[in-house]
C-alpha cells in the first residue's frame, strides 16, 4: 500500500476533519514502530531505509507492511480518528482492531525473516 491510498481509503471508510498532513505523520508514527520493534529486529532489517514521512513525502511511497497485511495502515488510523475525536469506545473498539492486525503482522514477519542472533550465552 503507498501512502495515497491510505489516506484515499481511510477517507472513504471513515470520513473525517483532519489534513492530509496530520494522518501522513500518523503514518510515519507506525512505521516508525515497525521498524524498530519488528524489522530492525530480524536480518536483513539494515537494508531498509526509513526516515519517517512528512507532508513532504511523495504520497507514491509505499509504506512497510506488505499485502495482505496493509490493512494494518486502516486499522491504525481509525484508532488514531477515534482517539482524537475524543470517542473512546470507538478508540476502544479500533484499537482492538488494530492490535490484531499488528499481531498478524508480527507473527508473518517473525515466521519468514531470521532473528539477529545475540549470539550464545552461558551462565556459571
Amino acid at each position: 500500500m503507498i501512502i495515497m491510498d491510505a489516506l484515499f481509503r481511510i477517507d472513504e471508510l471513515k470520513p473525517n476533519g483532519y489534513d492530509q498532513s496530520e494522518k501522513i505523520k500518523w503514518l510515519s508514527t507506525l512505521d516508525g514502530i515497525i521498524k524498530t520493534e519488528i524489522i530492525d529486529t530480524h536480518e536483513g532489517g539494515e537494508d531498509i531505509v526509513f526516515n519517517g514521512y512528512d507532508e513532504n513525502t511523495e504520497l507514491a511511497t509505499n509504506l512497510l507492511v506488505p499485502a495482505p497485511y496493509d490493512d494494518v495502515y486502516l486499522r491504525w488510523l481509525e484508532a488514531q480518528i477515534d482517539y482524537a475525536n475524543g470517542e473512546y469506545a470507538k478508540y476502544n473498539n479500533s484499537s482492538t482492531a488494530f492490535n490484531d492486525a499488528f499481531d498478524t503482522f508480527k507473527k508473518y514477519y517473525n515466521r519468514t525473516h531470521m532473528p539477529i542472533s545475540k549470539g550464545s550465552r552461558f551462565k556459571f
